[in-house]
């Protein structure tokens, strides 16, 4: 049986592929995004460094587990929010989400999204595939005293953007142009493509996916 691994600590990508059917191994890589991102050459475009985060991720945490699940799909993702052409992650203070949110209230900004899926086989490498997904975000403007109670969470602390669409953070979001999920952290429709093309469908990671592919087979 094929084990689909999460390369990511995220919550709310572990959501999403749960209820999409999906129930992942989670293990989390020990990649120095900062270093990643600044070994890139000069001019490198904002989709390309989400990519590599993503594709540095997966690879480290495939190394890691090769003896372990043999036979696996593993799965890294990098998400950050565009603005005025700077990429910007996870804020960690209040005193920058504040600073960002200044940014970004009554604006529109895009929200890109990493992935890379890695297929291992007999404890190797044998496939990869890779890409980015963008979603435009359409912001509202919260009040000072709704922003102020908002970082009080500290929610918008650990999440790219400062923001989350699935959390209290969707009050402030006024529409979004593209696909949700990646949003949230993970773009399923193209997971499924990115799937495909390393040779396997998503039918086939699904909780019950063996039954699926037993009764599909009569």
């Amino acid at each position: 049986m094929t084990i689909f691994v999460l390369a990511s600590a995220s919550p709310a990508r572990l959501g999403v592929l749960r209820n999409a059917g999906v129930e992942p191994v989670v293990r989390v890589s020990n990649v120095d995004e900062d270093a990643v991102a600044a070994a890139l050459p000069p001019g490198t475009t904002p989709d390309h460094v989400v990519t590599e985060l993503a594709r540095a991720k997966a690879h480290d945490v495939a190394a890691a587990l090769a003896a372990e699940y043999p036979d696996s799909i593993v799965v890294g993702c990098d998400s950050m929010l565009l603005v005025d052409g700077n990429l910007q992650g996870k804020p960690h203070t209040p005193e920058v989400a504040k600073a960002r949110w200044a940014e970004m209230a009554g604006r529109s900004a895009d929200l890109l999204t990493g992935h890379c899926v890695l297929r291992v086989q007999d404890g190797a490498i044998t496939a990869e595939a890779a890409d980015c997904s963008s979603t435009t975000v359409h912001f509202a403007e919260p009040a000072p005293a709704e922003l102020d109670a908002y970082i009080a969470t500290g929610e918008p602390l650990q999440v790219a953007g400062s923001f989350t669409l699935d959390g209290m953070g969707g009050w402030f979001v006024d529409r979004i142009d593209g696909d949700p999920s990646s949003v949230i952290g993970i773009g399923l429709p193209l997971v499924r493509r990115l799937l495909a093309e390393v040779g396997v469908g998503i039918a086939e990671l699904w909780v019950g996916g063996a039954e699926l592919r037993s009764d599909a087979a009569r």
